[in-house]
């Protein structure tokens, strides 16, 4: 499966796949949310739990360019790939 089929699935399928086949990374913090990091197939996966409410508000695709890395590779060694 690719990056861009995964992206195409509903939720509660990412969700499915992440459990069965994913890896977790590490979590974080961000504007309200905890952000789950996993590894899947090769390509990484946030989930966005938003614990006010006690539920996943959404999963998505982490894009090489977000300055969310920065928050990731402050408490992991990230591959310089996915840095640059």
């Amino acid at each position: 499966m690719s990056s861009s089929e995964f992206a195409m699935l509903p939720l509660p399928e990412k969700i499915q796949l992440l459990y069965r086949e994913g890896t977790f990374v590490v979590a974080i913090r961000y504007y309200g949310y905890k952000i789950n990091l996993y590894l899947l197939k090769g390509f990484y996966v946030e989930v966005f739990y938003n614990h006010k409410l006690d539920k996943i508000d959404r999963i998505d695709l982490l894009p090489n360019s977000h300055t969310r890395l920065k928050f990731y590779s402050d408490q992991i060694s990230l591959p310089n790939d996915l840095l640059n």
